[in-house]
């Protein structure tokens, strides 16, 4: 299960600086990840062996006069909904504020864990102070400064106790979550998988509303698909669609092993896509991207080719999801689609074996060395892949550290060139034989 914290708060309390503390800044908090979405609403961020999305609900404070009964409640209402953890910040220095009354009120109703976060308390009289906000009513107040980290480890390890515990399904049936904007065809492709095939094994109602489980049996093949065409339908303020749908294509990603993209081909690859896309790879899950509507493009013997390499190039250099082109009206290439998401199921589960791994790549290695650094020479003597639920392959050398990220680009595409690991992102690590 997606473990997510949501952010919620008055404005101008410090949320958006607690969410750069935890996703963005090299510490023992956060593993950085560039490129998420250009708004920084959506992170992942890393504490104790737990990775978990952080959600920014800030920002949103636009177009009503009642700032509380407009996009700032919705918000908080989505976010009581998806959380897995709520974070209640306030302002330590401000003191207790009408608007903190509020936002009490109605998180008491939620059976979601809140933290109760005293932000700014960077010295020891505002530590002190915070004491004034147990009169909230909300249980333990942690006093914390996002500027400077203090008090973020206490509150942290506090939260993870909260998680469901991220466990692999042993299930050999592929799980394929259908993600993407509103209005792509997410729902006509599922329809068309359903009139197509007509024997649905069992329906079971998703763990939150809007998404459902359904296993499938078609063509001799077996798997389950995740639906989250309902997410255009949760509400009517522009931005909150996209608030919402981020957050229900992040639940279905964790709870996948291979996430379907789908894009509309006459407006491409937009931020909010990338956005889904990145968060899959963060979750090491097999991606492939379905660009829908291809019959409405004007086509030549390269427009397929010209239009795949346009998305390779925003998406570089994650080239190795596959695009299959599709019109979902017209029944073309539907299948295509689904055979695709089970091959990349079918090479994340592939062990490759030492001996095959050390025959193709030493060679590769002996032609293309590593660069030397100050003068020391290094040598890679032995490769494996390691036991872990994504393809991981450890390189086994003499100085691990000083191996640089474009050589280690170098190695994964000359796995990925003896090896079809295709819509799978793999990873390799250095070890000091």
């Amino acid at each position: 299960m997606a473990n997510i914290v949501a952010i919620v708060g008055r404005p101008n309390v410090g949320k958006s600086t607690l969410y750069n503390r935890m996703v963005e800044r090299r510490d023992a908090i956060v593993d950085n990840q560039s490129g998420v979405t250009r708004d920084r609403h959506y992170g992942t961020a890393e504490w104790t062996g737990y990775q978990f999305t952080v959600v920014d609900t800030g920002g949103y404070v636009t177009g009503s006069e009642d700032k509380f009964e407009g996009a700032i409640r919705e918000q908080v209402e989505i976010a009581l909904e998806e959380a897995t953890v709520i974070f209640f910040v306030v302002d330590v220095f401000a003191g207790v504020n009408g608007l903190d009354k509020d936002f009490a009120q109605v998180l008491r109703s939620t059976k979601k864990p809140v933290f109760l976060v005293a932000n700014k308390a960077d010295t020891t009289e505002r530590v002190h102070m915070s004491g004034e906000f147990y009169t909230l009513g909300m249980g333990e107040v942690f006093a914390v400064s996002a500027m400077n980290g203090s008090g973020t480890g206490e509150l942290l390890d506090e939260t993870v106790k909260h998680f469901k515990e991220d466990i692999p399904d042993k299930n050999d049936i592929p799980r394929i979550a259908i993600v993407g904007r509103p209005n792509v065809g997410k729902s006509s492709f599922i329809n068309t998988l359903l009139d197509q095939k007509r024997n649905i094994v069992t329906d079971e109602a998703g763990t939150t509303r809007d998404t459902t489980d359904a296993l499938y049996k078609a063509y001799g093949k077996e798997f389950i698909l995740t639906d989250t065409a309902g997410i255009r339908k949760k509400s009517k303020i522009k931005e909150n669609i996209e608030f919402y749908s981020v957050l229900r294509a992040i639940k279905a990603i964790e709870n996948s092993d291979v996430c379907v993209v789908v894009l509309d081909a006459e407006r491409g690859l937009e931020s909010q896509d990338l956005n889904i896309i990145f968060q899959a790879q963060k979750y090491k899950k097999g991606l492939m991207i379905m660009v829908n509507k291809w019959d409405l493009i004007e086509k030549d013997s390269n427009t397929a080719k010209k239009y795949q390499d346009e998305l390779y190039e925003k998406l570089a250099p994650n080239t190795y999801i596959p695009v299959v082109f599709t019109s979902v009206i017209n029944k073309q290439r539907i299948f295509k689609v689904i055979e695709k998401a089970i091959k990349i199921f079918e090479n994340r589960k592939q062990k490759v074996p030492t001996s095959a791994l050390n025959e193709k790549l030493l060679k590769e290695i002996e032609r293309y060395p590593p660069p030397a650094v100050r003068g020391k020479f290094i040598k890679i003597k032995y490769i494996t892949q390691l036991p872990t639920y994504t393809p991981t392959f450890a390189f086994f050398c003499n100085y691990p550290k000083h191996i640089k990220i474009p050589y280690e680009r170098f190695l994964e595409n000359q796995i990925r060139k003896n090896f079809d690991f295709e819509g799978v992102p793999i990873k390799a690590v250095f070890r000091k034989k």
